[in-house]
């Protein structure tokens, strides 16, 4: 039984509790403030600004926690107070959050706060949020002066462009549509399509979220056409045709499109969202395979991500009886890699030596992993969660992976009773966790063992091959080089689509020099293996990629039929130039093949081979060159 408090200590909680709170308050506020400028910057067609504010927004929840630590040891010595004080301040807390708006996003908050001023003996649930203490169901805008989470509209069948011309505009945009006649036509055509031959039902509809979702040069029109029993989400791109002159360039429709939207190889979206949960309720009407942690995450609220994941995962290893094991595929030289087998991600841990030919460290491993979290994705790399002091019962670990990890990697194992609960935990001290795909060495190698007198197995092989050049291509536009572009660190997705996602040696092109290689001066020179000629750092040499990666006679036809250009430094040169420049390149999350402008204003075309070549995307600048893949599905 919990002693009484002192008046004092009562009053000290409370205290302790009000300053977290405006804590967190100042975090949202200055969160929500950047995530609502993002619709002016996107009306001046600032790319440049929205990019920075993209990179900087990931900062601002670590900076308010740090302010809220030090503001708790100063003004009260938190770090001082007993036990009773702090359970007392998360009773406190939770009575602070029962009319509060985002009262998950505040107890994700507190436990930020609370583990770095406590021993860690002490995260349990009498001092932090193991589960959630208030509800979010049902939450709402409140006042006849705020914006409802979303919008209904009720439209005619037979005036349906109508509707769709009121839906664009109830957002305001300051800048004038091309003809927004004509796009509202376009996409009522698209969705008397989608709808088919069903008549309007009494509750016909089209519900819309409020807020436009905002990312690089493109705002997303979110919504879904609901008629009778049938739901049907889709999304609308609004692009600038140029400065100041906006049209819609496409209708996407159905899960899968959504999904592709709002991918985890994607840079985060900003919105304006009052009620973040509600949000996320509205989404996972419209994606239920999402999880709720990487929609919270594609919101920009990558701290609640982490926290909503972990509470998956631990709910998985409950319900599951499976061991992690060390995952299937090439072993790194960076990273050790392990997996549960049936949870969708993989865990990876830096090993304590890296040896040759590597030339790295830790620590330069986590600030290239860094640069990614700050960099646009393009939806060519995939996100990751990056957490410490991760613990695991000890039972659930095979022995050869415990072996792996004691021999590379010592320093980030611990197998103790960590809370002297009597349960042995594996407790890992840092570890990157990441979508599951399937390696695309190992994809690849399905298409090779079929043989190639097998259809299916070549159309496989040409569609890795062609989303594989494009995957570079789009990291180049983005100022990405990949460094080690072997098959093995690039993965396959659900979708088709293939995503890097092995970033230890990842530069930036524009510090990179692109070179030819010089003709041989002897013949000894070219009977050579060593190179001839003097390698600087950061010396790129495009026509020595081709010994690694071209090796199969059937990936040389395929790569050179379309990629041949990435063997020569011109390639790499002209954008590196445009980069410099300050050229923002345009990328689309969904195939040409969708586009109004492409096809006369048909869009959801659904004629080709495969559904999935949808998925491929291209820059603006480069022509849509699709193939037909098998029915394999890898995770996403």
């Amino acid at each position: 039984m919990t002693p009484a408090l002192t008046a004092e200590q009562a009053a000290l909680a409370h205290e302790l509790a009000r300053a977290m709170i405006d804590g967190f308050n100042r975090h949202y506020r200055l969160f929500r403030t950047e995530s609502a400028r993002a619709k002016h910057r996107f009306e001046t067609g600032d790319w440049h600004g929205q990019q920075r504010a993209q990179r900087e927004r990931i900062e601002f929840y670590d900076l308010r926690v740090k302010e809220c630590v030090r503001r708790l040891e100063r003004e009260f010595a938190a770090g001082a107070q007993p036990m009773d004080v702090w359970q007392q301040v998360k009773l406190q807390f939770i009575g602070m959050l029962v009319r509060h708006q985002q009262p998950e996003l505040a107890e994700t908050f507190f436990n930020s706060v609370t583990t770095k001023i406590l021993h860690r003996n002490y995260f349990q649930n009498d001092f932090i949020f193991v589960r959630p203490a208030i509800s979010t169901e049902y939450m709402e805008t409140e006042g006849p002066r705020t914006r409802p989470t979303f919008r209904a509209f009720y439209p005619r069948l037979d005036a349906l462009a109508d509707t769709v011309r009121e839906v664009i505009e109830s957002f305001e945009l300051r800048c004038h549509f091309e003809d927004i006649g004509r796009d509202a036509g376009w996409v009522a055509a698209a969705m008397r399509r989608e709808l088919g031959d069903g008549r309007p039902r009494s509750n016909f509809q089209i519900q819309v979220l409020t807020s436009l979702f905002y990312r690089n040069k493109g705002a997303y029109l979110v919504g879904k056409i609901i008629n009778g029993f049938r739901e049907v989400p889709f999304a609308l791109p609004i692009l600038h045709r140029a400065p100041g002159t906006l049209y819609v360039d496409a209708a996407l429709f159905g899960e899968e499109d959504l999904l592709i939207l709002f991918s985890f190889s994607r840079a985060y979206f900003m919105v304006d969202m009052e009620i973040p949960s509600a949000y996320v309720q509205f989404l996972r009407s419209l994606m239920p395979r999402k999880p709720r942690a990487e929609l919270y995450n594609t919101l920009g609220l990558a701290k609640q991500g982490k926290n909503l994941f972990y509470r998956d995962l631990l709910w998985h290893l409950r319900h599951s009886t499976d061991r992690f094991r060390i995952a299937p595929g090439i072993r790194g030289m960076v990273m050790l890699v392990f997996d549960l087998p049936s949870f969708p991600y993989v865990f990876k841990v830096i090993r304590d030596r890296i040896a040759p030919p590597k030339d790295t460290t830790r620590e330069q491993v986590r600030a290239k992993y860094q640069l990614v979290k700050h960099h646009d994705r393009v939806g060519r790399m995939a996100d990751t969660l990056e957490f410490s002091l991760l613990a695991f019962p000890r039972a659930r670990f095979e022995d050869e992976l415990i072996a792996e990890l004691a021999q590379h990697a010592p320093s980030q194992l611990e197998i103790s009773d960590r809370d002297g609960d009597g349960q042995i935990e594996v407790i890992i001290a840092h570890a990157y966790i990441e979508r599951r795909m399937i390696p695309l060495n190992l994809y690849l190698q399905e298409a090779f063992d079929a043989g190639e007198h097998d259809a299916a197995a070549q159309a496989q092989l040409e569609h890795a091959v062609i989303e594989y050049g494009n995957a570079i291509k789009d990291l180049v536009a983005a100022n990405i080089f990949p460094g080690d572009m072997l098959y093995k660190n690039f993965g396959v997705t659900r979708h088709g689509r293939v995503v890097f996602y092995d970033y230890d040696e990842i530069e930036y092109i524009t510090d990179c020099h692109f070179r030819h290689v010089p003709p041989p001066r002897t013949e000894e020179d070219e009977l050579s293996g060593e190179p001839w000629y003097p390698v600087a750092k950061g010396d790129v040499f495009p026509e020595t990629f081709a010994p690694f990666l071209l090796g199969n006679p059937r990936v040389r036809a395929a790569f050179m039929r379309h990629h041949a250009d990435l063997l020569t430094p011109e390639f790499w040169q002209q954008n590196k130039e445009r980069i410099q420049r300050g050229e923002v390149i345009d990328f689309y999350p969904y195939g040409a093949h969708r586009r109004f402008d492409f096809n006369g204003g048909v869009a959801g075309a659904r004629e080709l081979a495969d559904p999935r070549a949808a998925s491929v995307e291209t820059p603006a600048d480069r022509p849509d060159t699709t193939a037909p893949a098998t029915a394999i599905e890898p995770s996403e």
